[in-house]
């Protein structure tokens, strides 16, 4: 008598018996379905959160980044805190190693470069725009005060770009001479000087305004023009010639 075996010897059936795709196929299939929005419809078809998904995609290849995404947002507040944020803060962060740090850090250095090159093309403008979102990405959002000064040359254009010091939360030493003697070996005509307030309130300070006119008339006998003093914050910035405060 020839065994015909039973039931489950025969091969398994495809439908509603199907077996569960795996945690890692479904995390795959979401990325997949993530980045195919981004590349239909760019960075504006995706909150914050699934913006910083991708990023994380390359730092942690095989877990699911969501939550981690959600938890740096809960921690920083916005997308540009997030990329801004110290190293030792985002590594408060459960789940934030050097890898995450480095995609971080990494994104943020490239929109600097992109911005500052779009700049160096083209004269500028004291408070432009596009002046103005450099500004904001480079200090806006640091933890201490950075005292900046963008070097340009007889036709506005940008010759350097250095920041001069970094100070406290709320204080950065300003050397006028050092200031003037950096503009002369540059042979730079004009300065911009820049400064942020870690507080978010731009509002220039009685020193602020009073450290830019000691700049202004150290510089004017030797032919350094100041075009502007811009203090940037986390709600937005300040033009102090704007303000006919210099």
């Amino acid at each position: 008598m020839t065994d015909r075996g039973n039931d489950d010897d025969r091969p398994a059936q495809s439908g509603l018996f199907e077996a569960p795709a795996s945690g890692a196929a479904l995390n795959m299939g979401h990325r997949e379905r993530l980045r195919e929005r981004f590349r239909k419809g760019g960075a504006g078809a995706l909150p914050d959160y699934e913006l910083l998904e991708l990023v994380l995609f390359r730092a942690i290849p095989r877990r699911d980044t969501k939550d981690l995404a959600k938890r740096l947002l809960a921690r920083f507040g916005s997308f540009a805190e997030v990329i801004n944020a110290p190293e030792g803060r985002l590594k408060e962060v459960t789940g934030v190693g050097e890898a995450v740090v480095t995609e971080l850090k990494l994104i943020h250095a490239a929109a600097m470069r992109l911005s500052r090159t779009g700049l160096a093309q083209r004269p500028l403008l004291t408070s432009g725009p596009d002046v103005i979102a450099y500004l904001t990405m480079a200090q806006a959002y640091a933890h201490r005060e950075q005292f900046r000064i963008l070097f340009l040359d007889k036709k506005n254009r940008l010759i350097a770009d250095e920041v001069q010091g970094e100070g406290t939360v709320d204080h950065t030493p300003v050397y006028v001479r050092e200031v003037v003697k950096r503009a002369l070996e540059l042979s730079a005509t004009a300065i911009i000087l820049v400064h942020n307030h870690p507080s978010g309130d731009p509002t220039p300070s009685r020193a602020d305004i009073e450290m830019s006119k000691l700049v202004i008339d150290a510089g004017r006998p030797l032919g350094v023009a100041v075009h502007d003093h811009i203090i940037v914050g986390r709600t937005g910035h300040v033009s102090m010639r704007t303000l006919r405060l210099i």
